[in-house]
């Protein structure tokens, strides 16, 4: 067959081909039905950091930076580091949108965390947000401290102050 051996995977009601090189095969279950092995890849790291961007709408506004708002939503990171509903290692707002690093407690899904908080921040601010959010999974390889000066110079780039530590609307969490 070449290059490419293939394996026989069956789901329930469908049959699939599937390319060693590409798929992992497929282990016997417990009750022989076939399992494809979901154990995380060496790339994750152990406890997992995302970066994570939100978007008001419409874009081109200023919806968060405004001393009232601004300091209402840090407010609001913090209290959520505090109840441990998350830890924020930092957050940076831009008038249109927000960046998070954040980590969460062991969750199969940390959608609903964060669109709570929208819909929080909805109601007691009247943001009006765009539909679902950014979120990248900082993999090993990936500087941690990069990544945050890279969301650090967000307000630079845009203009807005001509160095980071002149922005006033940037929350770092203990340890950072």
């Amino acid at each position: 067959m070449g290059q490419f051996e293939f394996l026989f995977c069956a789901g329930r009601d469908r049959q699939y081909n599937c390319l060693s090189k590409r798929v992992p095969k497929c282990n016997l279950g417990t009750r022989g039905n076939k399992r494809l092995d979901h154990s995380p890849v060496d790339w994750l790291r152990d406890e997992p950091d995302y970066f994570i961007t939100l978007c008001a709408k419409p874009r081109g506004l200023n919806h968060f930076c405004h001393a009232s708002v601004g300091s209402a939503i840090l407010d609001s990171v913090k209290h959520r580091n505090e109840k441990q509903i998350w830890f924020c290692h930092l957050v940076v707002l831009m008038p249109d949108h927000i960046h998070l690093m954040l980590s969460f407690p062991d969750l199969p899904s940390f959608s609903g965390v964060i669109g709570s908080w929208k819909y929080w921040l909805s109601r007691q601010l009247h943001i009006s947000w765009q539909e679902n959010f950014f979120d990248h999974r900082i993999r090993k390889d990936e500087s941690f401290g990069e990544k945050a000066d890279y969301i650090l110079q967000n307000p630079v780039r845009a203009g807005l102050v001509d160095k980071a530590e002149d922005w006033p609307y940037v929350w770092m969490g203990e340890g950072y």
